[in-house]
């Protein structure tokens, strides 16, 4: 349901630290005409452990509202079930086509814990859920044999897999059931996984390119992998450099320069280090950004 391009949204902001909603509504008319199939409002890119429930509410009915060709596949985790339940609800009840769950962070949740978090989320709605799952992030991994027995829920249609782990994430492509989708989570890794059966990315750097991003992928659906490896090649010096410093503090820099929002994210997050704007800079140039 969600294969191709999707982009995860940077929230942006204005200079007294309120959501810019004319930016971000200007961004998802970007994405959606740079061939972007489906835009991320609140995940991990979008801010969303430091936006209020409110806020993050707000910022998906904005996207919603706004898209008009690309799927709304809405932030909604949490690390407690009972709060990811509670948002999930909300984005079904705004009109989102699809719930993107993070696995639960901090409290490093068994793998029966995250089995059961996640039934309990896919039980409180109707629309797909797509599991998240990034240990760097979390704390703990979901291993294979726990995806493939998420799979098994209706209404778990797909994970979004940026633990970095080739073997784990190709044990899950070869042994998935049909219809239930792997989604890269990793930019730099999209290229890679796509070749060996996966559906498509959630990616950051396309906020910035998202027609070459798109183009990338859809190559690769298409089989014509020499031209998605040229590409990829062409775009992998950006991939890396989006990660200079902690996501999205690069990804919002680069946006502001591109007239996206004050270029700031929130506390404890700070603005781009003057050494990360001369990492990043250079390939910026070269690249018209």
């Amino acid at each position: 349901m969600f294969k191709g391009t999707a982009t995860a949204l940077i929230t942006p902001f204005q200079k007294d630290g309120s959501v810019d909603e004319d930016s971000l509504r200007r961004l998802v008319d970007f994405q959606e005409e740079n061939g972007v199939k489906t835009v991320v409002p609140c995940g991990s890119t979008g801010e969303s452990a430091t936006l209020s429930h409110e806020e993050h509410i707000h910022v998906i009915s904005i996207v919603i509202d706004q898209a008009r060709k690309a799927k709304v596949l809405a932030g909604a985790g949490s690390n407690c079930t009972s709060e990811a339940v509670m948002l999930s609800k909300r984005a079904e009840d705004l009109g989102a086509d699809g719930i993107l769950s993070i696995s639960p962070y901090y409290v490093k949740p068994t793998q029966e814990g995250i089995y059961q978090h996640f039934k309990a989320i896919a039980e409180s709605v109707k629309i797909p859920l797509v599991v998240y799952n990034v240990p760097g992030r979390t704390g703990s991994n979901i291993d294979a044999d726990t995806t493939l027995r998420l799979a098994e829920i209706d209404g778990i249609n797909a994970i979004k897999e940026a633990s970095g782990n080739l073997a784990q994430i190709e044990k899950i492509i070869r042994e998935r059931p049909k219809g239930f989708e792997v989604l890269s989570g990793d930019d730099g890794l999209t290229y890679t996984l796509m070749c060996k059966g996966a559906d498509g990315v959630i990616s950051v750097t396309s906020n910035c390119i998202p027609a070459k991003v798109s183009q990338m992928v859809n190559c690769i659906i298409n089989g014509e992998k020499k031209e998605a490896e040229a590409l990829n090649n062409a775009i992998y010096p950006l991939f890396k450099a989006m990660f200079v410093e902690s996501n999205p503090i690069p990804i919002k820099y680069v946006m502001q320069r591109l007239g996206y929002g004050n270029g700031s994210p929130r506390l404890p997050l700070t603005p781009i280090s003057e050494e990360g704007k001369k990492k990043l800079d250079p390939i910026l140039e070269q690249m018209g950004l």
